[in-house]
């Protein structure tokens, strides 16, 4: 047993001597961060709540819809009434309010995205955004790119991310590479964790329910002086999530649950030495234990072990009186998983990435931005159980121009170019106009953007000979075309907002697998080529109701059609219908009730067992949470999960939970 836990025994305790490392070095580093500005966002952005464009959060007081400040479309934070993109926002109190536990929870009704999680907590998770692939979607925690280079396909996987520190999640639809390079095809969701500030402040929480579920937080944060901190610890566990239906379990046999424990510790550090210079430091790591019943044994169980370590260190450099704001940055990501199938010996995969960049930011005139940057990247791919690695460099470069005419004209434009060590050069760009009606105060909105995918490591490299199949290092990116069209109306002092947007992707080049037969090879060999196209299109619609001051009301639904042309066949695990409702009620100052149903319609699939297509059921869920403030210290806090008991899959023969119960209880000081 000793001699099969030294591998991850080693790779803790170099993490260790690695996070320890990069707190030293960051007082020398030069850095440079988005999260910079995505921070500065945050605080202004306070307590807003979760909304498309404008929300629908808040307690007692005025009634009006608060201004949202985003950073994602255009890295500089900007009202978002002057932004024509699609954004949707979810701040640490909505997070809170409804008790939402990891990322891909909170983003579950988020317009435009379909999240599938194989199998509860922990199992792999991903995000389909206006249809496109799962792995066209940009995540960033902190401005770190979390996509992972170990991966088949390159996605980032949110399974491990846990909320109790994050401070707000941007999710920006439409193709974005124009400014965030590869990956960004469908989008991008840019996470910010909690910055200190002000006195310091103390807090934990411990939490209860059902599924042997039992969770502890705890943390601290504020600023003195010049020096900023935040430290946050989280230990989430699930002992028994049943994720096998029972349809596949053999008679005369047990069913295995899910068995899930997830411990992360994060932390963000700053020092401003003027108001000219700044240090900032942001570092979290992760180690969790996934447990869950074998592929076609459900009565045996697969264990997975997971350690995620990601740092970033900056400096934040103002010159010519604050005309230009220099970020240079560097990030260093760590992503290991090691896989133990039916008491086989462990597979390991791990992920590297290392990058430097510079941002600067410009303020040419009254009205007109400039935003200039340049980046370099290394993914390493390293596979111990067959000795493979592999490497490969990216470097990019871009411009955006963010004007604005008369406050009612809105306009950012961007450029990039990247050169891949592997394919050679690929340009992006994207155009996105806004206009304020005067007097209506309706806003129209539109974009055009092209958007690429790199192919992943091992679409380029990994050969797999006792199967016949191998990489192809001569493969190209994917690439897609993309616009939307849409607008936003406020009512009645901006106490009811609504709007709808029409969007449609083009996507060539797609990457997928072929069997060819040529000569001395009868019985085939297996790669990958450019052969498939794909088109996306549909509505998003919205609707925010600031009822009174005390209730408020969200309504979101999406329509989406997914179709690879050259088939005509609907692309899987992409739903035509989702519709959700949030209603957010504050009685009293000590009591907080919020409710949400959402929505899902039939979707395409494939069998988990037998590989056969077929259409799911679609499903309805209501979820409840309440808060009592019992006093200044104390908060109270419970919730029910499908409150129906709604028994559905998703995705196809991945059982999803009946109604769960779940209580605890939360300290802080004032």
């Amino acid at each position: 047993m000793s001699s099969v836990l030294c591998p991850a025994a080693r790779i803790r305790a170099r993490r260790l001597r690695l996070l320890a490392t990069t707190i030293l070095a960051c007082a020398i580093l030069p850095a440079g961060l988005t999260a910079a500005g995505a921070q500065e966002a945050a605080g202004a952005q306070e307590g807003a709540g979760a909304q498309e464009v404008a929300g629908a959060q808040g307690g007692g007081g005025a009634v009006e819809l608060p201004t949202v400040i985003v950073t994602s479309p255009t890295t500089v934070p900007t009202p978002v009434d002057k932004i024509a993109s699609s954004v949707t926002v979810i701040t640490a109190a909505d997070i809170e309010r409804q008790q939402r536990r990891t990322v891909a929870d909170a983003l579950a009704t988020v317009p435009g995205l379909n999240v599938v999680q194989t199998g509860g907590p922990g199992g792999a998770t991903s995000i389909f955004m206006r249809g496109t692939a799962s792995n066209h979607v940009k995540v960033m925690v902190d401005g770190i790119d979390f996509g992972d280079p170990s991966n088949p396909t390159g996605a980032a996987d949110l399974s491990q991310l846990l909320t109790e520190d994050v401070e707000r999640i941007e999710v920006l639809r439409g193709p974005q590479s124009g400014l965030y390079g590869s990956d960004a095809v469908g989008g991008v969701i840019s996470i910010t964790t909690r910055k200190g500030q002000g006195a310091a402040k103390a807090r934990a929480s411990l939490e209860g329910g059902s599924f042997g579920t039992f969770n502890q937080t705890a943390g601290v944060s504020g600023s003195k002086d010049k020096f900023n901190y935040a430290f946050n610890v989280a230990h989430l566990r699930s002992t028994s999530t049943p994720t096998v239906p029972w349809r596949f379990v053999p008679a005369g046999t047990d069913r295995v649950d899910n068995y899930y424990d997830n411990k992360t510790v994060s932390s963000r550090l700053g020092y401003d030495f003027n108001e000219y210079v700044s240090l900032n430091w942001v570092g979290r790591y992760t180690d969790s234990d996934y447990r869950y019943p074998t592929q076609y044994v459900p009565s045996i169980q697969d264990t997975q072990e997971s350690h995620q370590f990601l740092t970033r260190g900056e400096a934040v450099v103002t010159l010519f009186d604050g005309r230009f704001k220099n970020f240079l940055g560097v990030n260093y990501t760590d992503l290991y998983r090691w896989i133990t199938n039916n008491g086989t010996d462990p597979t390991t995969f791990r992920g590297e990435r290392l990058k430097y960049d510079w941002r600067g930011v410009v303020d040419v005139m009254p009205g007109q931005t400039l935003v200039l940057g340049a980046d370099k990247q290394t993914d390493t791919y390293k596979k111990d159980t067959n000795n493979f690695s592999a490497q490969n460099d990216n470097k990019g470069a871009y411009v955006e121009l963010q004007s604005e005419f008369a406050k009612r004209l809105f306009l950012v434009s961007n450029f990039r170019h990247d050169d891949n060590e592997q394919f050679g050069g690929h340009d992006t760009f994207r155009i996105a106009p806004a206009v304020l009606v005067p007097y209506t105060e309706t806003k129209l909105k539109a974009s055009y953007g092209t958007g690429f995918k790199a192919p992943s490591m091992d679409e380029l490299y990994m050969d797999y000979p006792a199967w016949s199949w191998y990489g192809n290092p001569n493969l190209k990116p994917e690439r897609s075309k993309g616009w939307d069209v849409g607008f936003e109306q406020p009512v009645a002092g901006d106490r009811f907002r609504f709007g709808a947007t029409y969007f449609h992707n083009d996507i060539t080049d797609l990457i997928s697998w072929q069997t060819t037969y040529p000569p001395g090879y009868p019985w085939g060999y297996t790669t990958y080529y450019n052969i498939s196209e794909a088109k996306t299109y549909g509505v998003e619609a919205f609707a925010n109701w600031a009822v009174t001051s005390r209730f408020r009301l969200r309504s979101d639904y999406t329509y989406t059609e997914a179709i690879d042309t050259l088939t005509d066949q609907q692309i899987a695990r992409r739903p035509r219908h989702k519709g959700s409702v949030t209603a957010i009620w504050t009685p009293t100052d000590r009591w907080q009730l919020s409710g949400t149903v959402l929505a899902v319609s039939e979707w395409f699939d494939t069998d988990r067992m037998s590989g056969a297509k077929l259409w799911t059921d679609g499903y309805t869920i209501v979820n409840i949470a309440a808060e009592f403030k019992a006093n200044e210290q104390t908060t109270i806090f419970g919730r029910v999960d499908n409150l129906f008991d709604r028994h559905y899959e998703n995705p196809s023969g991945f059982l999803k939970t009946g109604i769960g119960v779940f209580g605890g209880i939360r300290v802080a000081n004032p």
